[in-house]
């Protein structure tokens, strides 16, 4: 199974045009792709500022706060506090979206598919072992509190806090070994595409 590290520490982080943050792309289909042509993209930013999210059409988007205290976004009109107790949140790219800090900057996960393309779901595991889903094309572990060594074919691939690994297809059990929890993204092809 193809499995590679994109360590957190050498994740390029690029300055948001309003200066309210900045985005580190951790990786996208089709590689390359800018955000007119993403089939998927996963990425993180450092948000240390309020202001107005950017609207992506045709895009569904799941946001995880992984750092800090956490945000309120307003999607539509409707407030979500999004924090260590409830830190994620699933919404359209076409939602009218702004985001207030509850206390202090924060760093977030977003997942983007593209809507008639992808599908994604996101979960958090913990030590043990974890499975993915028969459809999932592409999976990505986050350790979020601890370090995590993740045994795959017999090859053992140790992880610092939002450190990344990227996971090919497989319907082998997959050996989760940590302290705290470990994010996982799953992404899937859409029945359609």
């Amino acid at each position: 199974m193809k499995a590679s590290v994109i360590r957190n520490e050498d994740l390029v982080r690029v300055p948001w045009k309003n200066g309210g943050g900045t985005t580190a792309e951790v990786a996208a289909f089709p590689e390359g792709s800018g955000f007119d042509t993403f089939g998927w993209r996963i990425s993180m930013a450092d948000v240390v500022s309020d202001g107005p999210f950017s609207v992506f059409p045709g895009i569904d988007r799941t946001l995880i706060v992984v750092e800090g205290e956490g945000i309120e976004l307003d999607v539509e009109g409707i407030a979500y506090p999004l924090d260590k107790a409830s830190p994620k949140l699933s919404f359209s790219g076409d939602d009218i979206t702004s985001g207030r800090l509850l206390s202090g900057p924060i760093r977030d996960l977003n997942v983007m598919t593209r809507h008639g393309q992808f599908s994604h779901r996101t979960r958090f595991v913990q030590s043990g072992v974890a499975l993915l889903a028969e459809e999932t094309c592409t999976a990505f572990l986050v350790p979020l509190d601890g370090s995590f060594d993740v045994t795959l074919d017999a090859a053992i691939h140790s992880l610092q806090v939002l450190d990344v690994l990227m996971l090919g297809a497989t319907q082998d059990l997959i050996l989760l070994s940590g302290s705290g929890r470990a994010l996982l993204v799953e992404i899937a092809p859409e029945a359609s595409a």
